[in-house]
């Protein structure tokens, strides 16, 4: 894995992103967007309990369909603060973009709340 930083992190985006339809870096720059909405809405849930789980899904997918699975997933750890890292495994673990035994911390009322109404 590429040890990301703000001087990689646009690189790495470029290198991984697969949207066949973007006609411009316009498009890309939208997708790119995505990650500070998720940001948004973790925080969101971490600052006021306010939990949006099928919106944050359905942009964590979408991420998935442009740049790939694992891409998303290395940006979406570098990109969210580590404060809510338990907060996007669970996300990621319900999509199974990662592994149990990969997950370091966890947020298991979220998890299991994920998988009972989703």
């Amino acid at each position: 894995m590429i040890c990301l930083n703000e001087d990689t992190f646009e690189e790495y985006a470029i290198s991984n992103y697969q949207n066949s339809s973007c006609v411009s870096v316009l498009e890309f720059l939208d997708d790119m967007k995505t990650f500070k909405y998720i940001k948004r809405l973790i925080n969101k849930y971490n600052d006021k309990n306010e939990l949006n789980s099928r919106l944050i899904l359905n942009h964590i997918i979408c991420l998935s369909n442009v740049f790939g699975v694992t891409p998303t997933v290395n940006m979406l750890k570098y990109k969210i603060n580590l404060e809510n890292h338990d907060i996007l495994n669970a996300f990621l673990l319900y999509l199974e973009y990662v592994r149990v035994e990969d997950v370091s911390v966890l947020d298991l009322n979220l998890y299991t709340t994920l998988k009972k109404t989703i």
